[in-house]
């Protein structure tokens, strides 16, 4: 199975590039997996609402621009589902058995994602109400997706 993360912006943070590293590691016995990043888009601190939806579709269609036509989507949302660790486990299981063998979770920048990028999304994932940065979220959902595979594989991994 092949799992992309594809999200708007580089990360420079090393203690987050590292930890990425680290589960991507863990990972390539298992799945072939990729962190996949677009630029976000220069805009000012303070902007309308609609120059917040400008820079979202501007990143969106760089987003999308990454997603093959056979990859199922799941796009990182706040108003996505609520997911356990097996809810997650699970969902990746049941892809992999129905023959969908590329998922790809897209994350966008600090102003979310696209209606388009939602729409092409055939899933909602939500990690709770609270607002995380972006790049952080991008250390949390590949430990989320290590954690998956493990619990998939009936392997220990810590509680």
């Amino acid at each position: 199975m092949l799992i992309q993360i594809a999200a708007v912006g580089r990360l420079k943070e090393k203690y987050l590039t590292d930890g990425i590293a680290e589960y991507a590691k863990r990972l390539k016995p298992y799945v072939k997996f990729e962190v996949l990043e677009v630029p976000d888009e220069k805009a000012p601190e303070s902007m309308s609402a609609a120059e917040e939806a400008q820079v979202r579709e501007r990143e969106g269609e760089r987003l999308l621009a990454l997603v093959k036509p056979d990859a199922h989507v799941v796009a990182l949302a706040l108003d996505g589902e609520l997911w356990s660790s097996e809810d997650l486990a699970a969902q990746l299981d049941k892809l992999g058995t129905y023959g969908c063998s590329h998922v790809v979770f897209v994350i966008g920048g600090s102003n979310g994602l696209s209606p388009a990028v939602l729409r092409r999304a055939q899933q909602k994932l939500s990690f709770g109400r609270m607002t995380l940065p972006h790049q952080l979220m991008r250390l949390v959902l590949t430990e989320q997706i290590y954690r998956a595979v493990k619990i998939n594989r009936g392997e220990t991994y810590h509680k």
